[in-house]
């Protein structure tokens, strides 16, 4: 009889997940997650890793995904600490015949994989498949090696005879936990204060509860609610609990695969009809895969070559919301006070940091990490570098931010929520108030635009 060590990482679900899933049941199973304990460290920055919004909604996470393993007859054990080191104690402890954990995009998730191989006795086997994408390495259009260096090249091969795989359901029995075995979690409190304490502003218009079945929730309103018929218009949109899916921290923290989605819209299409609209949700979520596997591509690569340089003003401008220019700050602030942004406020902001203020692409993806609620590695730093020009798109993607705000938000209503002191200005004055009270908002730092000037 074998005994199965079962790392979550990114993947704190039970269905589609390829983890949970037995030929032959084993005679125990141990399901573990490790919080790295250098996520909580400062940085240089004097910060650590992972904010309090992230921390929150992991937790969250953990105990709902506990509460769905107890009803299986299983549990979870969540432990903080070195994972290779804890994973590697546990199969020795408890005598583990097998180790699964799921192939993550990350750098550091896949040196981690390898250093837990070189620990692990010869008796004990290590599977590491895919999971949560859309497609497995074994669809890809092209070889790994031979990924096109652009998107759409990706997107066109991939179409072309694409068959997305139909999500796996939950298992409705789960092997036995391994007796003796230490199991639950700390409490949240004890791990991180700030993290316990936190709560989104609800200026933001919407609270992201962590765990499969708040997932589950949030994508059948999306659906009931018809959004895979406007999805394409009116995802731009800045405020609102509804312009846009809101599944990324679900999809980032593995709550939700891919495919669940993907499953959902082709069934909403086959009722509904399909669109451009409904096509767009499948579009990004195909952009989501490109991002991993070029990831997986680059490897250490993708977060950049060189020691992030130390922050200097402007950058603490952008990160606090200090810029002067409306828009910027206002999405800073949002940022900060929630844990989410827009993909438009997202795009914007990053140009902002790197064409406008000359920022460093990196200190700004380090930023993201820390603040956002949905943050994975793929996603994160290669939007990053593709809106930086570095990497595999050179091009760069350079925003006219005050003619962005003044199109998707023309009565200044973003700019007042999270800029209050927009608020007493016009309508008409609040994406340029240095020209309504100039002894009250200077010019942006990076420099007034060719219309002002």
């Amino acid at each position: 009889m074998s005994r199965v060590l079962v790392w979550l990482r990114a993947d704190l679900r039970l269905a589609d997940n390829p983890l949970l899933r037995f030929e032959s049941p084993p005679e125990a199973m141990l399901c573990v997650h490790v919080l790295d304990r250098r996520w909580l460290e400062p940085e240089p920055a004097s910060r650590p890793r992972v904010g309090p919004a992230r921390l929150r909604f992991l937790w969250e996470s953990l105990i709902a995904l506990r509460g769905e393993l107890l009803s299986r007859g299983s549990d979870l054990l969540v432990r903080v600490g070195d994972p290779v080191a804890e994973i590697a104690g546990l199969v020795q402890r408890h005598a583990i015949d097998e180790v699964r954990v799921r192939r993550d995009a990350g750098w550091e998730e896949s040196r981690g994989v390898a250093r837990l191989a070189e620990r692990l006795g010869r008796g004990v086997r290590l599977w590491h498949p895919d999971g949560g994408m859309l497609l497995d390495e074994a669809h890809l259009p092209t070889p790994l090696e031979g990924l096109p260096p652009s998107f759409s090249a990706f997107r066109r091969r991939a179409e072309r005879d694409w068959a997305v795989p139909a999500a796996m359901p939950a298992p409705v029995t789960l092997p036995p936990w391994p007796e003796g075995a230490s199991r639950g979690l700390p409490p949240l409190a004890r791990v991180c204060g700030e993290a316990a304490d936190w709560s989104p502003d609800n200026r933001g218009e919407f609270r992201f509860a962590g765990g499969e079945a708040a997932g589950q929730e949030r994508l059948e309103h999306f659906l009931a609610r018809g959004g895979p018929g406007h999805y394409k218009r009116t995802r731009n949109a800045l405020m609102g609990p509804d312009f846009s899916t809101r599944l990324s921290p679900w999809l980032a923290h593995g709550c939700l695969s891919a495919r669940q989605v993907h499953d959902a819209v082709r069934a909403w299409e086959a009722a509904h009809g399909a669109s451009d609209s409904s096509y767009w949700v499948t579009f990004e979520l195909l952009w989501r895969d490109y991002f991993h596997w070029a990831a997986r591509q680059e490897g250490a690569a993708l977060f950049g070559l060189r020691p992030l340089p130390d922050e200097d003003g402007a950058f603490a401008a952008w990160r606090e919301g200090r810029t002067g220019m409306p828009l910027v700050d206002a999405a800073m602030g949002e940022l900060a006070a929630t844990g989410w942004l827009s993909n438009r406020a997202r795009q914007n902001v990053a140009s902002y940091l790197v064409h406008a203020l000359g920022g460093d692409w990196r200190l700004g993806a380090a930023w993201f990490e820390h603040c956002l609620v949905d943050y994975d590695a793929a996603s994160n730093w290669g939007n990053w570098r593709y809106v930086a020009g570095v990497g595999r798109d050179t091009r760069g993607q350079r925003f006219d931010t005050l003619w962005q705000a003044e199109r998707y938000d023309p009565e200044g209503e973003y700019l007042a929520r999270w800029q209050p002191a927009l608020a007493k200005l016009p309508c008409a004055h609040r994406h340029r108030p240095w020209r309504q009270a100039p002894e009250r908002f200077p010019p942006p730092l990076g420099g007034l635009p060719a219309t002002d000037a």
